[in-house]
Parts: C-alpha cells; sequence; structure tokens
C-alpha cells in the first residue's frame, strides 16, 4: 500500500518550496488527505478543521447514496447535522447558489460530497457570505477540488472562473472514486491530458509576449503522470490503485495554483473549448462533463499543435477578424459584447501581426526546440483515454459536427488568453485542420 500523500502533505505542512524562489506555497487549506477508505471516520477526519457546531452536508442524488448519507451519519459526532440534497443535474449558476445560500443559512458551515458543480456551488455559496466549507470528494473527475476558483454561470449565461475560496478540508475517499461510473474515472483523466496542450500554450504566450509563466505546477505533477497513464485501463476495472494515481495528479495539479495564483497551467486552449460548448451548445448539448469535453478538446488540440510545430517556417498571421455585430449575433447583445470585450484584448491590428510576424520568424527554430519536452504524442493520449473508457472524438460525445467546429472555432472568444487556437486562427490554418480532423 503506497503513501498516497506523499508530497501532497508536504506542499499544505510549508515543507516544500518553489525551487526558483525558495519560498512554501500560501495554502489554504488545512488538510488533504487521500485514504483507501475512509468509512467510519469522517468525524475523525474533519473535527480538526473545527467547522462549528452546526453543519449542512450537501449531496446531490447521484452522491447522497454512495458517500453523502454515511458522512452526514458519521459527522453527527461533531454537532448538529442538516442533510441537503440537491438534484443530480444542477448546474453552479447563481439561483442555484442563492438557493444553497438560502437552503442552508442556520449552519456555520458546509461540507460538500460529490465534485463539479455541486463542489463549485458549495465553495462560491460560502465564499459569498463569509462560511468555511469542506470537501468529500466521489469521483476522481476534477482538478477543481483545491482550486480557489468557481466555474460559475452568471445570469446571463456567460460562464467564467470566479474568485471564490479553498475548503478547509479535502478528503478523498479512493474506494468511493473506484466504485463511482467509470466514466467519471475518464472524464478526471481527460481532464488531465491538458498538461501538454496548456504548457505549450502558456511558454508559448510567455516567450512571445512576455506573459507570467511558472514551471513550478508541472514539477509537482511530473513523477505521477507516466504512472497515471500507464494505469488509466485500472480507471475502466474500477481499480482503486488507478484511481489513487489519477486523484494525486488531479491534486497537485491543483496545487500549483497555491504557487502561481493562476490557473494556467492547466486551463488553456482545451478548456475554452469545454467552456464555449457548455455556454452555446444550447439543446445540442449532449449532457457530457467538463472532463469529457476536455480531454477530447486536448487531443484535438494536440494534433492541432503537433502540425503547427512540424512546420520549418514559422506561420504568418493576417489582423484579427473582429465585427462587434458578428459576436452579437452569434451570441446576441450582452454576450455578444462580453465576448468581443475580450476578443480585442488579444486582437492584432495590421502593425501588431507585421511586428508578432517578425518576432515569431525570428524565434521559431528556438520555440519548436523548447516546446518539443513538453508535446505528449496524441496517439498515447489517445490510447490512454480509449483504454479508461472515456469518449475520444464529438462524435462519441454525441455532439453534432457543426457544434464541435464552431466550439474549436470560435472558442478564442470566451476568455482572453491567448493560445494555439489563436494562432491557427489568425494564420488560416485553423479551418483547414478541422475539414481534415476526424470528429
Amino acid at each position: 500500500m503506497r503513501d498516497w500523500n506523499e508530497l501532497i502533505s508536504d506542499v499544505v505542512a510549508g515543507h516544500w518550496a518553489d525551487p526558483e524562489t525558495g519560498k512554501p506555497a500560501k495554502v489554504p487549506f488545512k488538510t488533504i488527505l487521500l485514504a483507501e477508505t475512509l468509512e467510519g471516520g469522517a468525524a475523525d477526519v474533519a473535527a480538526p478543521l473545527k467547522l462549528g457546531k452546526r453543519l449542512a452536508v450537501v449531496s446531490d442524488s447521484n452522491t447522497v447514496e454512495a458517500m453523502g448519507r454515511r458522512v452526514a451519519r458519521e459527522m453527527k459526532a461533531l454537532g448538529t447535522i442538516d442533510e441537503i440534497v440537491m438534484p443530480g443535474n444542477m448546474e453552479c449558476d447563481e439561483p442555484t447558489i442563492a438557493a444553497l445560500q438560502e437552503k442552508t443559512r442556520h449552519a456555520d458551515a458546509l461540507v460538500a460530497v460529490g465534485s463539479g458543480a455541486l463542489s463549485d456551488t458549495c465553495k462560491y455559496a460560502t465564499f459569498k457570505d463569509g462560511r468555511p466549507y469542506a470537501t468529500f470528494g466521489t469521483a476522481a473527475s476534477m482538478n477543481g477540488y483545491a482550486a480557489s476558483t468557481a466555474s460559475v454561470t452568471l445570469a446571463s449565461g456567460y460562464k467564467t472562473s470566479l474568485p471564490a475560496h479553498a475548503p478547509k478540508g479535502i478528503f478523498l475517499d479512493l474506494k468511493v472514486s473506484a466504485d463511482a461510473p467509470t466514466w467519471l474515472s475518464a472524464a478526471g483523466l481527460g481532464d488531465c491530458l491538458c498538461r501538454s496542450t496548456a504548457q505549450i500554450d502558456w511558454w508559448a504566450s510567455h516567450r512571445l509576449f512576455g506573459t507570467f509563466y511558472s514551471s513550478v505546477p508541472y514539477m509537482l505533477q511530473k513523477e505521477d503522470e507516466a504512472p497515471m497513464l500507464e494505469a488509466a485501463s485500472g480507471l475502466a476495472r474500477h481499480d482503486i490503485a488507478a484511481n489513487g494515481v489519477l486523484h494525486r495528479v488531479l491534486t497537485l495539479c491543483g496545487l500549483g495554483v497555491c504557487f502561481t495564483g493562476v490557473s494556467h497551467h492547466g486551463s488553456m486552449g482545451e478548456h475554452q473549448v469545454s467552456h464555449w460548448i457548455d455556454m452555446f451548445a444550447g439543446p445540442a448539448h449532449p449532457g457530457t462533463t467538463h472532463g469529457q469535453q476536455v480531454g477530447v478538446a486536448s487531443l484535438a488540440i494536440a494534433r492541432l499543435q503537433a502540425e503547427i510545430l512540424a512546420l520549418e517556417k514559422a506561420p504568418r498571421i493576417k489582423p484579427t477578424h473582429i465585427d462587434e455585430a458578428e459576436f452579437i449575433d452569434r451570441y446576441g447583445r450582452e454576450i455578444g459584447m462580453m465576448c468581443c470585450a475580450e476578443a480585442k484584448k488579444k486582437a492584432f491590428d495590421r502593425k501588431g501581426a507585421d511586428e508578432f510576424n517578425a518576432r515569431l520568424g525570428e524565434m521559431w527554430p528556438q520555440l519548436r526546440e523548447e516546446l518539443k519536452p513538453f508535446m505528449m504524442d496524441p496517439r498515447e493520449m489517445e490510447k490512454a483515454l480509449k483504454a479508461a473508457g472515456g469518449p475520444l472524438t464529438a462524435s462519441d460525445m454525441n455532439l453534432p459536427r457543426k457544434i464541435w467546429r464552431d466550439a474549436m472555432k470560435y472558442a478564442r472568444d470566451v476568455r482572453n488568453r491567448w493560445s494555439f487556437l489563436d494562432l491557427a486562427d489568425d494564420a488560416g490554418l485553423l479551418d483547414d485542420f478541422l475539414s481534415r480532423d476526424a470528429q
């Protein structure tokens, strides 16, 4: 039995320092614990957090029987427990956040039992009213357990990452995660596959525009990435060890934010594609999760990046096409204006395009060499995701091809983070790639 908390516990305790600065992370957690099983121990692990005498244990219709009921029962040793069960198809949006605040208004703190939208809803609701919370994760499906941001859909329909706060404690029962539907673990693997695509986007942005970059998040998870990929088939067999390795990578990725204060190391072009699908697929949305969408997007963007980086000569961009009327036509006035404003922040006029082309042309041979170590073979990524039972294409997700192509084409609209999607589109390469890339 391995020590699942190796390195994680050192970071949380402040014993692991940033090699670049010599400083430990400013960690907002008191505890992060991965365990083979936590059955019977919820109160014991949560007691040191001193959350209060009245706690709301919040699960949803999917997680209440998996772990929610058990945690609520065990936590009675700490005080009065209000058991709240949310709908299984809940969204982390402003009405749901407000409803949860109302349902739990008498509680000193919240204990979230679940992942995804439930975790983010508890996180943002307690952030808004200044209460602490803790999380018992039920699946290795996301890296957001440790994040101090929440993915929230605003009243306008715009999905964005908002500052929030981290849980006081994160408790991950590996047996519960292994017993979860395997597509959830495959979604977590899909979320992790973006390491290579995000690192390429982030480093290229750093070199071309002088934006901030840190290698520390990648140092944290470096030793666990290969074992995670090797164990991918175990996720489809409900294997505890495979889920443990995956949880480690997801957790270490989340801890990277504690050193950098940003999520760029695990959220660039591929995440913009997923956000676009959630925001604009409408009735055509197949109900896939963020991790499933990120996995498919990571495979596609890895292929796109590989094609571009195989070019001997640097691609040349044209001025970015920005037409406010087109944004409004595509998204409606309110969101269209917001997306247009984001797009303008990284758009090139004629002078800017000429300067960029000169800079990229001069830098291209060296930049290609610098990016090679970050690349992951798209075939290896696909092999691992297939072994885990995750979708590989838009068709696998039952997402219409037009929606997928629009997501890849227009994902750059939703966030002011330059990526290879921007490079490919401004260089006139993206449409051709999408016409050839089988989805």
